[in-house]
């Protein structure tokens, strides 16, 4: 909860000071000269903190964050050792054995034959632990890592994280050769992703 924070010496007497820290680490300041109430100061920063943090999504073209986690074995996972040799499909999802969760997974299971003839690596991202990571696995046979996000910091290096909770929102990101976006679904449907994630597949082949 927010509270009051002690005014630094270059506030002036009679000016309220408040000070709220974001999920992300992101902090803000609010000055006033009027008294203003904790509840709708929070509010107010909070909600500008949200916008800032969504806007850091990266939008095709962008080179994609390189970021690195652990998979469900423990094993090291960087994305700069992919880069310039594969293409990867890198989709977050908010949490294992859930109907969309386990309908999207199994649907990129089904096709890894065919996108492993295009090069193309997927990695599942979300805040679960590597022990939930494993039992999914084996639950229903996937063939691909899953990145053990459970501090957020993959997450939010994407713009993933749903707001105010330790869990991210179902969105794929196609990153090329290059190491630049050349894709991103953003949608809570699984069947859109698997649908659009092929097409942009097909799409990033033909040049």
């Amino acid at each position: 909860m927010p509270s009051e924070a002690p005014a630094p010496f270059d506030i002036p007497p009679g000016v309220h000071y408040l000070k709220l820290k974001s999920t992300t680490g992101q902090s803000m300041q609010i000055r006033s000269r009027k008294p203003m109430p904790v509840i709708a100061a929070a509010f107010l920063a909070m909600f500008s903190l949200c916008l800032a943090e969504e806007a850091k999504t990266p939008k095709v073209g962008d080179p994609a964050p390189r970021v690195e986690g652990k998979d469900q074995d423990g094993k090291e996972w960087k994305l700069a050792d992919a880069i310039g040799k594969k293409v990867v499909l890198l989709y977050f999802y908010p949490k294992d054995d859930t109907p969309g969760c386990t309908k999207e997974a199994c649907g990129f299971r089904d096709r890894i034959a065919d996108l492993k003839k295009e090069n193309v690596e997927v990695i599942g991202v979300s805040f679960d632990s590597s022990e939930s990571h494993q039992k999914f696995i084996a639950k229903h046979n996937l063939n691909f890592p899953l990145i053990a996000d459970t501090d957020g910091k993959i997450a939010d290096a994407y713009g993933a994280r749903m707001l105010g909770k330790n869990m991210a929102r179902r969105v794929s990101f196609l990153i090329g050769l290059d190491g630049k976006i050349a894709h991103v679904t953003d949608s809570p449907s699984a069947d859109v992703h698997l649908a659009e994630t092929q097409a942009a597949v097909e799409k990033l082949r033909k040049g």
